[in-house]
């Protein structure tokens, strides 16, 4: 995604292995998809990666340097395309997760609303 007008995914390196029965689904994307992927995204550098004997995986780096690694392990092309396209479109921030459910910049003095309050 782009944040400011700069899209914030550098790099995307797609690891495979040219042997496993894991990775038959990267090489098919490999093949068929990434070309048309690569073409309408030009601003990313697409590397492939071989490594034998390892699970395929998309690693992706972010201008923030932050990296993010999904496996892609028997995943169809389409499924891959999604998780590439998803990459693509992440800010590359951390997950951070939230304390509690209820986020607010001023919290009531009365107490959050729940339904299992009896009278």
């Amino acid at each position: 995604m782009a944040l400011r007008g700069v899209w914030q995914l550098q790099k995307l390196v797609v690891s495979y292995c040219n042997w496993g029965g894991s990775s038959r689904g990267i090489r098919a994307f490999m093949e068929t998809k990434l070309p048309a992927f690569q073409e309408k995204n030009p601003q990313l550098e697409i590397v492939p990666e071989l490594i034998r004997g390892q699970h395929p995986h998309l690693k992706a780096f972010c201008k923030n340097k932050n990296q993010r690694v999904v496996c892609v392990k028997n995943m169809t092309p389409d499924d891959i395309l999604l998780h590439s396209t998803r990459l693509r479109n992440a800010l590359g921030r951390k997950v951070v997760k939230l304390k509690t459910r209820h986020v607010t910049k001023h919290p009531t003095v009365q107490g959050t609303w729940s339904t299992d309050l009896k009278f």
